[in-house]
């Protein structure tokens, strides 16, 4: 699953491809520079959609929506990893 950070860094990489400073593009975006930045530094802990899409947008990329590829674990799996965990466990 694509995190905030994750697309910060492709964020960036687009942007740097393109040329552009943090400023060019946060005045093509309508958001702050500030908010950008802390977005492709890591810095931002949630950012609305309609901010994200427009910074994606105005790099001419797109949000898009697929198939997860990873289940969340069911409770028998981290049950059976617990008991693992704790076989290994060489202080018992």
């Amino acid at each position: 699953m694509l995190n905030l950070v994750t697309v910060g860094e492709r964020v960036a990489e687009k942007r740097k491809s393109l040329k552009w400073t943090q400023l060019k593009l946060a005045q093509k975006a309508h958001v702050s520079r500030a908010t950008l930045d802390a977005l492709e530094n890591g810095r931002l802990g949630e950012l609305g959609f309609s901010k994200l899409s427009k910074i994606v947008a105005s790099l001419g990329l797109e949000l898009t929506l697929e198939q997860a590829t990873h289940r969340r674990p069911t409770l028998e799996e981290l049950r059976e990893e617990h008991r693992d965990d704790q076989g290994l466990d060489r202080r018992n």
